[in-house]
């Protein structure tokens, strides 16, 4: 998909005039109740935005939000195109720069994902400390665009420790456990075998999904600071007698949603109290 990323940006200048966002959260699977709150929102649809790949899978709305939630200017993504949804690897690096080029420097990621972490129990959230990247790309394959960031760049911070802590500050306040761990990544769209979580485990992940690394890694690129939650809707594949569906996944991820509805405006009020 030959499109550049300033096009989009162009049109977000143009949809919502003088407003410049802060700060990209993308809304995963289930999640996009949180957007509800945003106040007088401009509403985009990824179809009018070019080069934004269309989000295809049930739970992703599809559309771009910007206005103000919890005080702080903010773009919202109400869904995001998979991997395994035939994408190629380097068009899902253009909704987060374009994004950047709009005026975001902050990104906040949330997907579901399944714990491979028996202390991390369905209906609970993880915040990311790191992530093990098995998709097997990358959308920053190819030739690099100077614009946004180096060939090689540092990935020993990939998820933002400051940011990190305001968030388990956030939770201690609301009184909502906040786990913290590795996510891995796999591109789906099947959910995994017994043989492999046990591999996983064995590997350190505590939490495995579909999503977020690739937006983790272009948003790094591009000198983003990044944090992310996962809204854990299932034990994985060998951990429990029951049987994985996607349906599974919209009915627990629900459970989780409502906590993480809290915890991102309070995270966000505390960003909101420190620019003013």
């Amino acid at each position: 998909m030959a499109h550049n990323p300033q096009a989009a940006a162009e049109v977000i200048r143009e949809q919502a005039p003088g407003f410049q966002p802060r700060l990209a959260l993308v809304l995963g699977t289930g999640l996009g109740a949180l957007a509800e709150t945003i106040e007088h929102p401009f509403i985009i649809d990824y179809g009018d935005l070019p080069g934004f790949p269309r989000a295809a899978v049930e739970g992703h709305a599809g559309r771009l939000m910007l206005g103000k939630l919890a005080g702080v200017e903010v773009a919202c993504m109400l869904g995001r195109a998979h991997l395994y949804e035939g994408h190629p690897a380097a068009d899902l690096a253009l909704p987060i720069r374009a994004l950047r080029l709009a005026g975001c420097d902050t990104l906040i990621l949330t997907n579901a994902a399944g714990s491979l972490n028996p202390r991390f129990p369905p209906g609970s959230l993880m915040m990311l400390s790191d992530h093990i990247n098995m998709t097997g790309v990358n959308p920053l394959m190819g030739a690099n665009d100077e614009r946004f960031g180096e060939r090689f760049f540092d990935m020993s911070q990939a998820y933002d420790r400051e940011l990190r802590r305001r968030l388990a500050v956030a939770a201690t306040a609301l009184g909502i456990i906040l786990n913290e761990g590795v996510y891995m990544a796999l591109l789906g769209p099947n959910f995994e075998t017994p043989a492999e979580i046990r591999a996983f485990r064995t590997m350190g992940a505590d939490a495995v999904g579909m999503s977020t690394v690739p937006e983790c890694l272009v948003a790094r690129h591009c000198g983003m600071r990044v944090a992310a939650i996962s809204s854990l809707t299932n034990l994985a594949a060998g951990m429990t007698d029951e049987e994985l569906s996607h349906e599974q996944s919209l009915a627990v991820g629900a459970l989780a949603a409502k906590d993480l509805s809290r915890l991102l405006p309070e995270f966000l009020s505390g960003l909101s109290s420190d620019a003013a």
